[in-house]
Parts: structure tokens; C-alpha cells; sequence
């Protein structure tokens, strides 16, 4: 869509303003300024502040940053867990005019380097946690950033880094400072992809893009925040701006949990049952454990009444498990790096209540419909739109308000030639809009020239209750090319054999989609972001195959 020039007075009566990330935190601290923040510390303690002392210590903060020579623009990394400081830092970084960069701990730490010089970052914020991982990736630094450890002074860190500031020391008078004002499509945040198929690439938000997809994310068919919610994003802030969840409390001014860096399961429910937590977001991986840990504090959950599961297809027994254990409804959504993230939830239709039980579980593990703001399309490899009948399966794409149109630093776009963008996913929508994500399609098996789809497989194998994790995978075959095999880590006292598991496959795939075999793991390869990393198995496999396993007819 092309912009038409306009003057600049079509005679509107309405007040006009940038939309600003600062705004978030200002209303929030004005109207909602008693609403509570608990932040689990590096010690393991639980804090309480406010939003109106947020607000204060980011003003402090931004304040603090301009005297050390920060200045607009700038792009500023933050390497840290999601606790209180980091918040901080985080509304201070861009509500003044720079660029707010969440690096990745889990890099390693060469990886980490390379984006930190990708995005040339001029100061880099850091949790204590993450200490040696900064020690080792520090000489290949090559942007040389000022370095701020996220606490008080603290003698572990000035041996380490005798240059380091320390974040309470910036701290001055900010009563004094107020949020600029500039134009609204000025970057905002920046935030790298996993590098699952490559180095990972930079994808650069603006306050404009941010507001609206905060706008739209509060809504009653997306997070559905308010004001008499306490969320906890329990996705990172370096995982796509913990899928804006800051942002969007911040805008209703709702209760905020930030978890740290203990993320098991025992401690997670202890935050729930302790500050009585109603929506709470994570990846599949996550869950599971939560949902292990509640078997043995029966009740811990019964405040939550919503749970959002992406980064990754969520089983269909740990939807029925919220549901019909805890009394949670666990909503699929679905987004990326590149659509800042949300661009689809798993909301029912007024028509949908006459679905029975069994039809509405099948319905609900689907990644839903797109919000206000995002189109979706399908296409065959050769670029032709597909129809959306719910069964043909074809190329995602998306584009929309809040959509990524290139990579930082690439001189071209990332979109195809008619403006969408290409996400690599095989999917399927249907009439009403509602998207399934079929598989990756670097994921997809293709034996014998069909197509199988990694994602049936593993959700019929997390139907057996000592399958704690699965990865359907391609190995190759010299006569049908490729065949599936499936991964499988066993639950803490799992004793499933292969014949139990496979068993689970008779009559609900095609006996030539029954996997091969099926190989048992001490641990599940995960990706910096909680995803499985099939390329490793793959690699695994291609090693281990032997040259013609059977096929079933």
C-alpha cells in the first residue's frame, strides 16, 4: 500500500501526539502508580516496588545515562534476567530516545559478541548471573561497550571489570528530568533472531510499531489484560520483549511478577500460589515443568486463570491437563522475531459454543486467528496465493502494522516483491482465519514424495504420560529419501519402550507416517529460545542411519 502525500492540515479537529513508549510508563505511574511489581532477585528474594516508583528510578536512570555521554540514538544491550532493574533500564533506554538491545544469555559467548557488534551497542547492562558469560565474551567485544552491572557495587564484578558501573550509582536526582518527545517512528528496542538457520538477524522496532501492537495486544481476544490482573512473563525480555507483556501492564496497569532466573517448575508455581498470579506466559518446555511441579502442590494454581503458550506447538494433553486439573485456560498463540511478536491467538468464536468437547479441544490447539493489524496468506512454492479451506497446506505469510520489513543493516527488504513476509512456516487456514502451523519448512519429511508433518508426530507422542519431550526428525533413506524418526526424552522415572510408543501411532496416522524407529535422549537439544534443535539431530541421525531402514507399507 502506497502512502498518498497530504498537506498538512486536512482541517481535523482531533488533539494529536507521538506514540511513545514513555507514555506507557507515565500513565501507568500516574493512574496505577500503587499497583505492585515483585522482582526475584539474584540472591533468590522477592522485592516489591510500584509503577510509580518504576517510573521514578527511570527517569533517575535516563538522567543518569545523558551525563555519561549517551545520547540519542544510541543502542544500548542489556544481557539480564527479568527482574526489577532491568524494567528499569529498559523503559530509561528507550523512553529517551536510544535503542533498548535484550541480548540472548544463551549464546555462547562468540555468538553473543557478534551481536552485540552487529547492533553496535555503546553500553551493556548485566545481571550477575550472567558474569562469566560476559568475562569470556569481553575480549571479542569489539565495540568496546560501557559496561553497567544491574545491582549495587558489588566486589565480584569490579574484580572481574574494575571499569564497570554499577546501575544503583546512576541513580542521581531525576526529579527533574521529563520523557522527551520526538517522532514516533524513531527505533525503539531491538531484538536478534535465534540463528536457527543462520547468524541471527536484527529486526528493529519503532514506538510506533510497539504502541500499536501494545494496543492491540491488551485486547479481550489477545492477552485480555486489566487493571485487576497479575501477569507473570515467565518468556524473557531478551525473547522478543517477553511478547510485549511489559509494555501491556504497563498500559492497564496491571500487577507485574517478574520471575528472575529460576524458572523450574517448584519455583514458578510458588510465585503463582504466593501473589496470587491470573495469567502467566511461557513456551511449551516451560509449562511442562510447572505442570509437574503442581502434582505435588495440589491447589498452587488456582488463581491462574489463563496461561499463553508459543515459540513452539503445545501438545494436546497439556491443554486438557490445565483445563481439566488446574481450571486454567491454556491459549495457543503464535508469532516471531518479526512480528514483534503476537500476531495470532487461539480465541473462540460466539459460534464455536456449540462445538462439544471434543471438536473445541481440537479447535484450541491450533496457533487461532490473526489479530486487528495482521493479515495472513498462503502461497505454493512458486509465490500463488492458496485457498482457505482449512486443509491445503502452502508457505505462511504475514504482513501488518507492527511486521518487519527488513534486517538491520540489510540494504534490501526481507519481504517478498508485493510486500508480505515470508515466516517459513507450511500451514493451513480456514474461512474463518484460523491458522495451524502444519511445520517449519525446513521441518517438513518428505518420504516418497509426500509430505509428513514433524508436528502430528510429536503431539501423538506426548500422549503417552512418560514422554516429557519429542522431535520428529528426517533421517535419510536411500530409497525413499527421507523417513521419520522420533526423539525422545522419557519424564524423571519414565519407563516407556519403543513398542509402547510407537503403538500410540496405529489408526491415527497412515501406517507409511508411523516413524522408523524411535531413539531415547538423556536431554533434549533446546535453542536459546526453548526450541528443539532438529538441525543437531539431524546431524545426529545422518551419522547413525543405517543405510535402508525399513519402510511400512
Amino acid at each position: 500500500m502506497t502512502r498518498s502525500p497530504a498537506p498538512a492540515d486536512l482541517g481535523g479537529s482531533m488533539m494529536d501526539g507521538e506514540l511513545l513508549i514513555s507514555a506507557l510508563l507515565r500513565h501507568a505511574a500516574r493512574f496505577h502508580g500503587a499497583a505492585r511489581i515483585h522482582s526475584r532477585e539474584a540472591d533468590g528474594e522477592v522485592e516489591t516496588t510500584t509503577w510509580a516508583a518504576i517510573d521514578r528510578r527511570a527517569r533517575a536512570l535516563a538522567a543518569g545515562l545523558a551525563r555519561l555521554g549517551l545520547e540519542f540514538g544510541d543502542r544500548v544491550g542489556t544481557l539480564a534476567w527479568n527482574n526489577r532493574r532491568h524494567l528499569e533500564a529498559w523503559f530509561a533506554i528507550s523512553g529517551s530516545g536510544m535503542v533498548c538491545h535484550t541480548l540472548n544469555p544463551r549464546l555462547p559467548a562468540e555468538r553473543l559478541a557478534q551481536v552485540a557488534a552487529d547492533a553496535g551497542d555503546a553500553a551493556l547492562f548485566f545481571d550477575l548471573d550472567f558474569l562469566p558469560l560476559l568475562a569470556e565474551a569481553a575480549p571479542r567485544l569489539s565495540t568496546a561497550p560501557r559496561l553497567i552491572f544491574l545491582g549495587p557495587r558489588d566486589d565480584r564484578v569490579q574484580a572481574a571489570f574494575p571499569e564497570a558501573l554499577f546501575f544503583d550509582d546512576l541513580l542521581g536526582a531525576g526529579e527533574g528530568f521529563d520523557w522527551p518527545v520526538f517522532d514516533e517512528r524513531t527505533p525503539s528496542a531491538l531484538c536478534h533472531t535465534s540463528g536457527t538457520t543462520g547468524a541471527p538477524k536484527g529486526v528493529l522496532y519503532t514506538h510506533r510499531s510497539t504502541l500499536l501492537h501494545t494496543f492491540m495486544s491488551v485486547q479481550p481476544d489477545c492477552q485480555a489484560l486489566s487493571a485487576r490482573d497479575a501477569v507473570m512473563p515467565v518468556v524473557p525480555m531478551f525473547h522478543v520483549n517477553a511478547w510485549g507483556v511489559p509494555y501491556n501492564a504497563a498500559m492497564v496497569g496491571a500487577e507485574l511478577v517478574l520471575p528472575g532466573g529460576r524458572l523450574d517448575g517448584d519455583s514458578l508455581v510458588d510465585l503463582v500460589e504466593r501473589f496470587g498470579v491470573t495469567v502467566a506466559l511461557g513456551v511449551p518446555t516451560i509449562w511442562q515443568s510447572v505442570l509437574e511441579a503442581a502434582k505435588r502442590r495440589p491447589g498452587a494454581l488456582a488463581t491462574l486463570d489463563r496461561a499463553l503458550v508459543g515459540g513452539a506447538a503445545a501438545p494436546a494433553t497439556m491443554f486438557r491437563e490445565f483445563r481439566e486439573t488446574h481450571g486454567c485456560d491454556l491459549v495457543h498463540g503464535w508469532g516471531m522475531t518479526e512480528t514483534s511478536p503476537l500476531a495470532t491467538l487461539n480465541r473462540p468464536l460466539r459460534k464455536h459454543g456449540a462445538l462439544d468437547a471434543g471438536a473445541m479441544e481440537a479447535l484450541r490447539v491450533g496457533q487461532g486467528r490473526p489479530t486487528f493489524g495482521v493479515d495472513l496468506r498462503l502461497t505454493d512454492e512458486a509465490g500463488a496465493p492458496l485457498p482457505h479451506d482449512g486443509t491445503t497446506r502452502g508457505r505462511l505469510q504475514v504482513r501488518g502494522f507492527w511486521i518487519a520489513r527488513r534486517y538491520l543493516g540489510a540494504d534490501g527488504a526481507a519481504t517478498t516483491p508485493d510486500g508480505w513476509f515470508d515466516t517459513g512456516d507450511v500451514a493451513t487456514i480456514d474461512a474463518d482465519g484460523y491458522m495451524v502451523i502444519r511445520d517449519r519448512a525446513k521441518d517438513v519429511i518428505k518420504s516418497g514424495g509426500e509430505w509428513i508433518s514433524s508436528v502430528e508426530l510429536e503431539d501423538i507422542a506426548h500422549r503417552h504420560p512418560d514422554v516429557a519431550a519429542a522431535a520428529a526428525v528426517a533421517a535419510p533413506h536411500p530409497r525413499w529419501g527421507e523417513r521419520p524418526v522420533l526423539m525422545v526424552q522419557l519424564r524423571d522415572g519414565g519407563a516407556a519402550r519403543e513398542a509402547d510408543i510407537l503403538r500410540l501411532y496405529e489408526g491415527a496416522v497412515a501406517r507409511w507416517q508411523i516413524p522408523d524407529r524411535v531413539e531415547f535422549l538423556d536431554r533434549m537439544p533446546l535453542t536459546a529460545t526453548g526450541k528443539v534443535r532438529k538441525a543437531e539431530l539431524r546431524r545426529r541421525l545422518a551419522e547413525t542411519t543405517e543405510a535402508d531402514a525399513p519402510r511400512r507399507d
